[in-house]
């Protein structure tokens, strides 16, 4: 119980800040919902900040470099073949429709918990340091290359939308 109360208390407050943003963000996307584009795009930004600042703060040789690319590089392309391909827009505001919806609160949750695991691994010094840096980098370019790739798809798949002619 000492451990745990250690670490939280340890941990910076924006951590805690990043947690109710994700909290909260995942709640409202558990109902139907309208959004503009720049507000999709706030958890992805957040993400692959979080992944990129762990590159220049972390990647301390070009294996841990090579590990971070090779993460990020799968990743991107899992979010490329699965991110939000079709995307249904209002047509007079330009906001995404977007259905309700777990995913959104699990996928966040469940990245933020794999990064906050890594950067408590790493402060605690829990084990060998070269393999607990490629754990981290290799995490780390997973969640920019997912978050990047995701992004991508959905300024795709909006840009599309917007330049389809309109129905009848």
């Amino acid at each position: 119980m000492q451990t745990a109360i250690a670490i939280v208390t340890n941990t910076p407050p924006w951590v805690f800040a990043v947690l109710a943003l994700l909290i909260w963000q995942g709640c409202m996307a558990l109902r139907p919902s309208s959004q503009p584009l720049p507000r999709m795009l706030i958890i992805p930004a957040v993400f692959l900040l979080m992944g990129i600042s762990r590159l220049v703060l972390g990647a301390r040789s070009i294996d841990l470099l090579l590990i971070w690319l090779a993460g990020a590089a799968v990743f991107a392309a899992l979010a490329l073949y699965t991110g939000p391909r079709s995307v249904t827009i209002d047509g007079e505001t330009g906001r995404i429709l977007r259905p309700g919806s777990l995913v959104p609160l699990i996928r966040n949750l469940s990245v933020f918990l794999l990064q906050y695991t890594v950067a408590v691994v790493t402060a605690m010094k829990l084990g060998a340091a070269w393999e607990v840096a490629a754990a981290g980098q290799a995490v780390s370019g997973a969640c920019a290359g997912y978050f990047l790739g995701w992004t991508i798809v959905l300024l795709r798949s909006y840009r599309a939308r917007i330049a389809a002619p309109a129905m009848p």
